[in-house]
């Protein structure tokens, strides 16, 4: 660990930067109707708006981890930071799509560029004892952004146009690096060896996996182009992967995943649930937000506000869920918020009908924001808790790839699931077009459509009810943390090539 005059200053001036780039990954959605108009963009050019920036986000998160451990994390936070924010005035200003696609693949580099840097400052200014609470701010802004992001968006767009959207960067940019600048201190650096194999490999195998989950839908599982298909390039980017693996098996040098990191227990199965969390909070918003607009005909704004109080519950006790982690077993906070998450979920099926008093909705989203808070500070700090300062930069990068490939499988499973229920549960549209469609009917469905409709929204929101689910049966594995003190971490795996007792000493003098 090393020591820090002020590392509750240093934490909130990364939590600005880290909360602008976790509301970028889901603000564009509401914007997505207004910026096919102001662009005269077809739709499959608008979802690449999306899909550009989470693939250049999650392809680069282990290489930019690693990086931080070479460089120091806040010359990489910082660098990640202007790049973002540059790209955000690209983004306001482009006045065709392919140019607001160039801009945010740049913004997507940006963002991961700075993320892993965030939790591996707090893995190493805060001691074990008390990450708990500083992992409950980092928790609180995760949590909260992904809820906040639509309803910024809606009132953005519905106020001012799509542009502003990305314009509102620029000053939360610019106050956050200097801010980081001043307060995020300066941490020493290890001398790793490059592993350029391990660069190529794991950037080749996430970017085909990656692409082949998030475009399947586009392509309807098919054919992309020539001999090209989505399975082949899900099939290729595991195999790639596999052989990524195998090189940091049995790569003699200094790897750029560090195993030994899955050698603890807890940071292997908080992998395993920060998963099921992107997963599922990518998924559960898009049937529930098309009931809203499709069959309620909320606006928008309107439909956004309906997700307030789980954005104000979450916000306000995930601090106070940080503090309590630091003394009781966080397993059980862990695993209680995951299955209120798929309760609430549940529940939000049952109430997903044309007749529902819409202010019932309001009870979930509570229900919703109490289990936000007992999941995102919980996990965070049981994946990090054992991190030497050497790998903090590394786990924090696996930590968060694994967030993000949950979220596109999310992505993707979801909009399957609500095409073949929609196929299921509404009629043959009139003339024998098929099965009817919200956009068959210009964005109105017929109100005859409409229980048809909320059947199927209901359905498929019982996926990432499920998938959650999974999630809460991981984290009742979690080993139970040792108590620990300032200066005396546990001893934690060594990287390959370096000894077991070097490292844990090395974590000592930290």
């Amino acid at each position: 660990m090393e020591h820090v005059a002020r590392p509750w200053a240093a934490l909130w001036s990364l939590v600005i930067g880290f909360f602008m780039i976790l509301i970028d990954t889901t603000i564009v959605s509401v914007a997505n109707p207004r910026i096919m108009e102001g662009l005269n963009a077809d739709i499959n050019s608008v979802i690449w708006v999306t899909s550009a920036y989470l693939l250049a986000y999650a392809v680069p998160l282990l290489i930019t981890g690693r990086l931080g451990d070479r460089f120091g994390p806040k010359k990489l936070y910082l660098a990640g930071l202007a790049v973002f924010t540059l790209a955000s005035l690209w983004c306001g200003l482009s006045g065709d799509v392919q140019t607001l696609i160039e801009a945010r693949i740049l913004q997507g580099l940006g963002a991961a560029m700075m993320t892993p840097q965030t939790m591996a400052v707090i893995t190493r200014i805060f001691p074990p004892d008390r990450r708990g609470a500083a992992m409950g701010i980092w928790g609180a802004t995760a949590g909260v952004a992904t809820l906040v992001g639509p309803i910024l968006g809606g009132v953005l767009v519905d106020g001012l146009g799509w542009e502003w959207i990305f314009f509102i960067n620029i000053p939360v940019g610019i106050a956050g690096f200097f801010l980081a600048l001043r307060y995020v201190p300066a941490l020493s650096t290890h001398p790793h060896k490059f592993d350029i194999p391990g660069v190529l490999l794991s950037a080749l195998g996430l970017f085909l996996l990656v692409f082949g989950i998030q475009e399947g839908e586009t392509y309807n599982w098919g054919t992309i182009t020539g001999p090209i298909t989505v399975w082949g390039l899900i099939i290729g980017g595991v195999v790639v992967l596999a052989a990524f693996v195998a090189w940091q098996r049995f790569n003699k040098g200094e790897p750029l995943l560090p195993l030994g990191l899955f050698k603890d227990r807890n940071f292997s199965l908080a992998n395993v649930g920060i998963t099921t969390v992107g997963f599922t909070v990518t998924a559960f918003g898009l049937p529930l937000i098309f009931y809203y607009q499709v069959v309620r005909g909320l606006t928008p704004t309107q439909s956004a506000l309906m997700m307030i109080p789980m954005a104000v519950i979450s916000g306000a006790l995930a601090p106070v869920v940080g503090r309590i982690i630091d003394r009781v077993d966080p397993k059980f906070i862990t695993a209680a918020g995951l299955t209120l998450m798929s309760a609430a979920l549940f529940w939000n099926a049952t109430l997903m009908h044309p007749d529902t008093p819409i202010w019932l909705f309001l009870l979930p989203s509570a229900v919703l924001g109490f289990a936000n808070a007992g999941i995102w500070a919980p996990l965070s700090s049981t994946a990090t808790r054992n991190l030497p300062p050497r790998l903090a930069g590394a786990g924090s990068g696996v930590y968060n790839t694994t967030r993000q490939i949950g979220a596109v499988l999310g992505s993707a499973a979801i909009a399957v699931l609500i095409q073949a229920r929609l196929a299921a549960e509404l009629p043959a549209a009139p003339g024998g077009a098929g099965k009817a469609e919200p956009m068959a009917f210009g964005g109105k469905l017929p109100e005859a459509l409409h229980e048809g409709f909320s059947n199927a929204m209901g359905q498929s929101i019982m996926l990432p009810a499920a998938v959650i689910l999974l999630g809460a049966a991981v984290a009742l594995f979690f080993a139970k943390p040792q108590q620990q003190t300032w200066g005396t971490p546990a001893a934690v795996p060594a990287e390959p090539g370096v000894p077991a007792v070097a490292a844990d000493a090395e974590a000592r003098r930290g």
